[in-house]
């Protein structure tokens, strides 16, 4: 299955961080036809909250759309690599596939640094695909820390 159309999306998300001077990371999770039920950029700076990341407002919203904890049938496609707070989050919510882009060698916890969404003792374990459109999404995180070192020099 080609998951770059779903990855596009995230990555409009993640520009919108990157415009807001936020980690230019973006998601977006779309219901089993492919509609878009919710979506998420990270926000931590802006609401002075580490648990606003991209994966979580988009969870949230999502779940809101549908009235219901639970996003079994949707995927979730996100430019950077879910950490383990939002890959238990979903785990939690029983989201059946993740789609991410780059690959996160410091917080990465769908395979990378830990694989708490392969975990098999846990109740669910959702459809991993990694590196999809890695360079872009990879490349957008580039050059936002670039930027931010070339910023703190002065």
């Amino acid at each position: 299955m080609d998951f770059s159309y779903f990855m596009e999306l995230a990555f409009r998300e993640a520009i919108k961080a990157f415009e807001r001077k936020e980690v230019p990371v973006g998601a977006v999770v779309l219901d089993g036809n492919g509609h878009i039920i919710g979506r998420g950029y990270n926000q931590v700076e802006a609401l002075c909250d580490a648990t606003a990341h991209a994966e979580m407002i988009a969870l949230t919203s999502a779940m809101a759309t549908l009235g219901s904890k639970y996003l079994n049938d949707c995927t979730i496609a996100v430019t950077l690599e879910p950490c383990a707070m939002c890959a238990g989050a979903i785990v939690n919510a029983k989201v059946g596939r993740v789609v991410f882009g780059a690959y996160d060698p410091k917080m990465g916890a769908s395979g990378t640094v830990m694989n708490v969404t392969g975990c098999r003792q846990f109740n669910h374990q959702p459809e991993v695909f990694g590196g999809i459109m890695e360079n872009k999404c990879s490349g957008l995180l580039q050059d936002f820390f670039r930027e931010l070192r070339r910023n703190s020099s002065r």
